[in-house]
């Protein structure tokens, strides 16, 4: 999807939003002058400004009238009263991208009124660094290409997947809530570590290179993580004794466990 001919606003610069910026800057996938910034912090914008060149505007509809895509990174409990604020300018060759946690497409439209384009992403916080995971699902009127469009933008900062709406709880609660589960592992093997004799810093190290070289060959080698495990996993040794202990444990069934209850409780909040 060639997007040098469009003008994107930020509704919002937060950290995901700045997180966008730059990956589409670096990515050359945007100039700074396609790029239109609004938020309530003034500071905010003045250093978004200076760090990337990009337009800030004070007043959201004027900054949705002058872009072709709006993206949405407000904060979900502002979503309706920032959507009525720029209503009247919302026409219908505009493409809308939310990034707002539990805040279903079905709800922007009725804000809006009328069949506006809507895609709902699901990014998580390793997009601040480019390794994000985001997924992405269409409102009733958002088409394939508005779908490209968003795929676009959301894989300058990391992989994308598409999905249907009734699975973004579920995404949320795999992807968006997981890197918090990865952080918990790496507290966990820290300790452990630390518990048989390793200094903090290298119990650290080794950890942190341990979790980013796995995640790679598994990425990279293609191959399942049970296979993967398998391989690793020398009958009688060292690997195997701990495996038998976190089997001995449920440890699979803790994190199924772990994902439905988050799943569940998105539902609760997105109110579906």
């Amino acid at each position: 999807m060639n997007l040098k001919n469009k003008t994107i606003a930020f509704i919002g610069a937060g950290n995901m939003g700045e997180a966008l910026i730059r990956g589409l800057q670096a990515a050359g996938t945007m100039k700074p002058e396609q790029i239109i910034i609004t938020d309530v912090r003034e500071d905010r914008l003045e250093i978004l400004s200076k760090a990337f060149g990009v337009r800030t505007l004070a007043d959201n509809a004027a900054a949705v009238s002058a872009a072709n895509i709006v993206l949405l990174a407000v904060k979900p409990q502002h979503m309706t009263k920032v959507l009525a604020g720029f209503r009247d300018a919302v026409t219908g060759d505009k493409l809308l991208i939310s990034i707002a946690a539990g805040i279903p497409t079905t709800k922007i439209e009725g804000v809006l009124g009328g069949a506006p384009h809507v895609v709902r992403v699901m990014p998580n916080t390793p997009a601040l660094v480019g390794a994000g995971a985001t997924a992405l699902c269409k409102g009733r009127h958002a088409t394939d290409d508005d779908l490209e469009t968003a795929e676009a933008i959301l894989g300058a900062v990391g992989t994308t997947a598409r999905t249907e709406e009734q699975y973004m709880d579920a995404v949320t609660a795999l992807s968006g809530s997981g890197p918090a589960y990865i952080f918990l592992v790496a507290e966990a093997m820290t300790k452990a570590g630390i518990e048989v004799g390793l200094s903090e810093h290298v119990s650290r190290t080794l950890t942190q290179q341990t979790i980013l070289g796995a995640a790679r060959l598994m990425v990279e080698s293609g191959e399942l993580p049970a296979e993967l495990r398998r391989r690793v996993t020398s009958p009688g040794g060292t690997t195997e004794a701990a495996i038998k202990v976190m089997n001995s444990h449920k440890l699979t069934e803790i994190f199924i466990e772990a994902i439905k209850a988050a799943a569940d409780r998105g539902r609760e909040l997105s109110g579906s």
